[in-house]
């Protein structure tokens, strides 16, 4: 594990700031520019594994378990929140016969 702990450290603390800057964007651009609910949803996992790889590199270079913890808590977070995701998608795809979004506008009557 100390090992594991060097090699996090020898890489300076902005090159983990910069990538998982570069993933939360391309994570933002797929849910404001896609309009299928699946790349929508894995555009938000993007997100959330960046903030994941944020937290992680924190706690490292700190040297504190703090933010593993809340990383551990995000992945469940993460997990449940795909359980219900695919469920409302599949639920969607019955009804409608597409899982794109624009076509939930018709849901509403």
């Amino acid at each position: 594990m100390e090992s594991l702990t060097q090699t996090i450290q020898a890489v300076p603390l902005n090159h983990y700031i910069l990538l998982s800057a570069i993933i939360f964007s391309i994570g933002v651009m797929g849910v404001l520019l896609r309009r299928n609910a699946i790349v929508i949803f894995m555009s938000v996992e993007l997100m959330l594994n960046s903030v994941n790889l944020l937290l992680t590199a924190f706690s490292v270079y700190r040297g504190d378990a703090a933010g593993q913890v809340f990383v551990f808590f995000i992945m469940a977070l993460a997990a449940a929140e795909v359980a219900v995701g695919l469920a409302i998608i599949v639920m969607i795809y019955r009804n409608t016969n597409s899982i794109d979004i624009n076509v939930l506008n018709r849901l509403k009557w």
